[in-house]
């Protein structure tokens, strides 16, 4: 292994870069292949770079067959991207710290190169460098004692607020969170996870703050994070205030002080790695009297991971989970703050954020007829209510949408609205409306009436930015209002253009549906076509929330199967009970335990374990295509989060159970 060498690219000529060349000058398995630039007339380029070969353009370095491995150095809006772009032309990448934007987006990233079977790594510099394992070794030691405080800081100065700077710039996620903050969350992190026996740990609080500037970024901010073993955290960071950066572990019995820890209190060529332990009024300073360049140590690391076909860094760097836990921390920080980088709003957000043109809606996921509806529509529909910004929600809705997914979930009580001003944001600057399927839904307990639907569709509309839904749904049932206000209320909206596909409920009992069927037969009103119930492989024996109906039973499935109802299957996967957290024994999950164990559950999930097992599947994708296989029209609502989860949803459309399948997993 000592011979061989990585050939490294660099993406961006900065200041980073050339602190990263000579990191890999000192390196002992790195060489710097060539550096690529927009601008290969660039000024002082030969001389930051003497001897290494230009490249004009990042593609072309990535395209480059005698690259191995690329370091980004772009500003943080472009890390994103660029590791993406990586990732898909199978070059391994060391991005500079932060990942990218948020936690969605290094999630993306990392699915990019999960996929790839690349290597991606964050480039905290100072987790590899042997101070941190020096500090890991006193920490477990207890030369303190116990850990119970830990102080960190990076601050400095630009002076003068200078609106166009990258530490300032909106456009470009300026502000001292994303630039230093990153240091002292990492090392609290650190610190906290080797005082519990692990590699680092994620804090159960984040309270945080911050002095915001015209460009609505953080000049100076602070935080507190609270750890599950008791330790508080106060980190803090600046462009525009010298703070004392010093990094100090107080424990029961003395602390640590370590200054400038992310040089190893040296600066980018070397640092010592000096180490302070003050104890009843008395210092003992360690050293680990490292000469070598601090950035040496990162190259060395990432090209270790390599050569093990390893795709993540080894403690003490920056694991994937690591780095999404740094991420979840700066988000929290940022939202507490009030910051929201312009570049992440809908406005500038109009590509994926590997910065192309969303792709057409073709992919795994087949389309249908649906009966009512003039479009073709996707096989499983999306929920995505857990969202809260347009840059994290736009992620997923591409993805969906490049896979064949165009039926969207939405309901005017989700996230108080917000899912469905998300959307209306994603179809107008995406052009989607006219292909999208778009499930729209009102009329919740406690405000469960006729005269509600057209005023909260009067605000669904708006929201969604457009003037229709193609599908909607009553949200809840109110057994005290005669069904015929409900079905009048809802042909009216129909006749008005907005409602142009199926009507129906969501959670409405059977003997209600055919009540509303008969009563807009008779008197000549638009019928109601289709359901929004719970649908599952296992049945939930009681209800999840207040006034929901479970279509899973017997006495279900016949009536739905005679109707040629349609219906929008939502917890179609049983909320978890066919994955590993669903044991017979687990009890820490009450919502599990309450709605779905029983015995009969339990067998279904031993036959779809069984049959998984012979598909080569997991029971999570026999359990969505058990639903997808009924004999009745059924369209799966789907939850993702994450893209990984995503591609793990739709291997359900690899699964062809047969009739006999689906009545054997349902009855033995």
């Amino acid at each position: 292994m000592t011979d061989q060498k990585i050939r490294w690219g660099i993406i961006g000529p900065g200041s980073i870069a050339k602190a990263f060349r000579g990191g890999l000058a000192g390196s002992r398995h790195g060489v710097l292949a060539a550096i690529a630039t927009r601008d290969p007339n660039k000024p002082n380029l030969a001389t930051d770079f003497p001897g290494v070969r230009v490249v004009n353009g990042y593609q072309a370095l990535l395209d480059d067959p005698e690259i191995d491995a690329v370091y980004i150095a772009v500003p943080h809006t472009g890390h994103a991207e660029w590791a993406i772009k990586a990732a898909e032309a199978g070059k391994h990448v060391l991005v500079e710290k932060p990942f990218a934007l948020s936690a969605f987006e290094i999630d993306a990233v990392l699915h990019a190169h999960r996929k790839a079977g690349t290597f991606a790594g964050e480039a905290f510099m100072y987790r590899l460098h042997p101070q941190a394992a020096k500090l890991a070794e006193l920490i477990r030691s207890g030369v303190i004692g116990e850990v119970r405080m830990i102080q960190s800081s990076f601050g400095f100065s630009m002076g003068k607020f200078q609106p166009e700077h990258r530490l300032f710039a909106s456009k470009l996620a300026g502000g001292g969170i994303l630039d230093v903050g990153g240091y002292p969350v990492s090392m609290a992190r650190f610190i906290a996870g080797q005082a519990m026996g692990k590699p680092f740990a994620d804090p159960v609080k984040v309270s945080g703050t911050a002095k915001l500037n015209a460009e609505g970024t953080d000049d100076w901010a602070a935080a507190i994070l609270t750890f599950e073993n008791g330790i508080v955290a106060q980190v803090s960071c600046a462009v525009m205030a010298n703070l004392d950066n010093v990094l100090r572990i107080h424990g029961s019995d003395g602390r640590i002080e370590v200054p400038d820890f992310w040089f190893a209190n040296g600066n980018r060529d070397q640092g010592l790695g000096r180490i302070d332990i003050v104890k009843q009024g008395k210092t003992e300073t360690v050293s680990v009297n490292e000469t070598a360049h601090v950035y040496s140590f990162e190259a060395d690391a990432a090209a270790q991971a390599i050569f093990a076909r390893r795709q993540e860094l080894a403690a003490p760097g920056m694991s994937w989970a690591d780095s999404l836990g740094n991420a979840r921390v700066l988000d929290a920080w940022r939202k507490d703050a009030g910051i929201e980088y312009s570049v992440e709003k809908s406005a500038n957000r109009v590509n994926t954020l590997d910065n192309r043109k969303l792709g057409p809606n073709k992919g795994v996921i087949p389309k249908r007829a649906i009966p009512g509806l003039s479009k073709q529509a996707s096989a499983v529909a999306l929920g995505f209510e857990d969202f809260r910004s347009f840059a994290s929600g736009s992620i997923l809705l591409d993805a969906f949408w490049e896979k064949g997914g165009n039926i969207f979930d939405t309901a005017f009580v989700y996230g108080a609205g917000y899912t469905e001003k998300l959307f209306g944001e994603w179809h107008r600057n995406r052009g989607t409306r006219e292909g999208a399927v778009l499930i729209g839904k009102g009329a919740h307990s406690p405000l469960c009436y006729p005269d509600v639907i057209a005023k909260q569709l009067t605000v669904s509309l708006d929201r969604l930015q457009t003037d229709y839904v193609d599908v909607y749904f009553m949200h809840r049932d109110n057994l005290d209002v005669p069904v015929g206000e409900f079905v009048d209320a809802m042909d009216a909206e129909v006749k008005k253009g907005r409602i142009r596909g199926p009507f129906g409920g969501s959670n409405w009992t059977r003997e209600r549906f055919d009540e509303a069927v008969a009563y807009a037969t008779r008197t000549g009103k638009t019928k109601p076509m289709a359901l929004s119930n719970n649908f599952a492989l296992s049945e939930m024996l009681v209800p999840i929330w207040d006034g929901c109906v479970t279509a899973s039973t017997d006495d279900w499935k016949a009536w739905l199967k005679e109707k040629q109802v349609t219906n929008f299957s939502w917890s179609s996967q049983g909320r978890g009970f066919f994955t590993d957290r669903a044991g017979r024994d687990k009890t820490d999950n009450e919502e599990l335990v309450r709605c779905w164990y029983n015995d009969k559950n339990f067998a279904r999930r031993d036959r779809a374990i069984e049959l998984a097992k012979q598909l080569g599947h997991s029971p999570i994708h026999v359990a969505l295509a058990f639903v997808l296989a009924q004999d009745f029209p059924s369209v799966p609502l789907i939850g993702p989060r994450m893209l990984g989860e995503l591609d793990d949803s739709l291997k359900a459309f690899e699964i062809k159970l047969t009739p006999e399948q689906v009545a054997w997993l349902d009855n033995g």
